[in-house]
């Protein structure tokens, strides 16, 4: 780090991050000292002088992410202090070593105290993914680093930066492969509660699986037995292959992507109740509205409908029209799991949604559980945007 490249704050606006909130907002700011790139590592000081941390200097309306509240040097020793830190919580977690489960998220960003970066544990592949500059222009260390902290059982270190970087001023970047014991493989078969998913890192969305779905997938099997199960946005049918498992009379899984129905095709073929399941390449909408009232339990998991906050109130209003759609045809005594991803949409705009749609709906709800993402999903307590996921279960009366 630069003895040269500062960030100075405005008078007032240190609280947070003496706070522990690691983003220091563009609004905040009152110069630089340095000329910092994005990506160049960056002191934060309160307008009195106090260092406050050390992070990366993004340039945006985050302007620094910051990785050291004590202002330690941003390198390999620190990097390999935080992995391993990620990895012993995993381990307490009893999710490394586990013959049941065999993925599951190593680093969480903010939640693990390494802003920007995401690792996905694939049965010894490690995906990373890079939403800061300095992330990626570390990427090779980091890699480095997971080879230290894991030993052997790390088999290949896979960069899938390029959706999450991609068009920004770092230039053109592609996913590569960081480290490989030898050929480099996309695929594998992975466990998750016992359950067989293949999953594809360097086609599949996001790492290649939706991960942070992992207890609630297990709370739907809990559920199912005997029920007849609509798995509405079903991408690789990770609810649907724990319905069939845990007995439901039948499944229907919908969703508009080929690609995801081939992926779910794939994961039926390695689990059992195939023979009970439906795939239909379709609009939610029209599939709810013509053959909802078949189904007592119905799932939604939608992607995300905002990213950004001037679409807020239109994520809003979508996840009142679709909520509503399902409230309208599910029979009574129905059970609904409702899902938010959209990181803008706070846990009581999403519940106000749902409330408005079943207002709309003119029908009577119970909520059975609050739901959220699991605890290899961390979150700090200082950073509430860090809790993203929201879940609802309901039972529609």
């Amino acid at each position: 780090m630069s003895e040269n490249c500062k960030l100075i704050l405005k008078k007032g606006k240190d609280a947070s991050v003496r706070r522990f909130h690691p983003w220091i907002f563009s609004g905040a700011v009152s110069r630089t000292e340095g000329d910092p790139q994005p990506g160049d590592t960056i002191a934060v000081h309160a307008a009195n002088g106090d260092l406050l941390g050390t992070g990366f200097y993004e340039g945006g309306s985050i302007a620094v992410r910051i990785l050291s509240f004590k202002g330690e040097a941003i390198g390999r020793e620190l990097f390999i202090k935080k992995l391993s830190e990620a990895w012993k919580l995993r381990s307490s977690l009893r999710l490394t070593g586990s013959d049941k489960t065999n993925a599951f998220r190593l680093v969480h960003g903010d939640g693990d105290g390494i802003p920007g970066l995401i690792v996905d544990w694939y049965k010894g592949t490690a995906v990373i993914q890079a939403h800061s500059y300095g992330i990626y222009r570390n990427a090779e260390l980091i890699a480095d680093s997971l080879k230290e902290v894991i030993g052997e059982g790390l088999k290949q270190v896979y960069d899938k930066s390029a959706g999450t970087l991609g068009g920004r001023k770092l230039g053109e970047i592609e996913n590569r492969y960081l480290y490989t014991e030898g050929e480099p493989f996309p695929a594998a078969d992975i466990q998750e509660n016992g359950h067989t998913f293949r999953v594809n890192w360097e086609e599949g969305q996001k790492t290649g699986f939706f991960l942070d779905q992992r207890d609630n997938r297990a709370l739907l099997g809990s559920l199912a037995e005997g029920k007849k199960v609509l798995n509405a946005f079903s991408y690789s049918g990770g609810f649907s292959i724990y319905a069939l498992k845990s007995g439901a009379e039948k499944v229907l899984s919908v969703d508009s992507s080929a690609h995801a129905m081939d992926m779910l095709e794939e994961n039926l073929k390695l689990n059992s109740g195939a023979e009970r399941h439906e795939s239909a390449r379709s609009e939610v909408y029209p599939v709810l509205r013509d053959r909802g009232s078949e189904f007592d339990l119905i799932i939604l998991d939608p992607p995300a409908f905002a990213k950004h906050k001037s679409a807020r109130h239109q994520a809003v209003q979508g996840y009142k029209r679709l909520n509503q759609a399902a409230f309208g045809v599910i029979p009574a005594g129905g059970l609904v799991l409702t899902f938010s991803c959209s990181q803008v949409v706070g846990q009581e705009l999403f519940e106000g949604a749902v409330r408005a749609a079943a207002i709309e709906a003119g029908r009577s709800i119970r909520v059975l559980g609050r739901l959220t993402q699991p605890a290899d999903h961390p979150i700090n307590i200082f950073q509430p945007e860090g809790e993203y996921l929201k879940g609802l279960l309901l039972q529609i009366r």
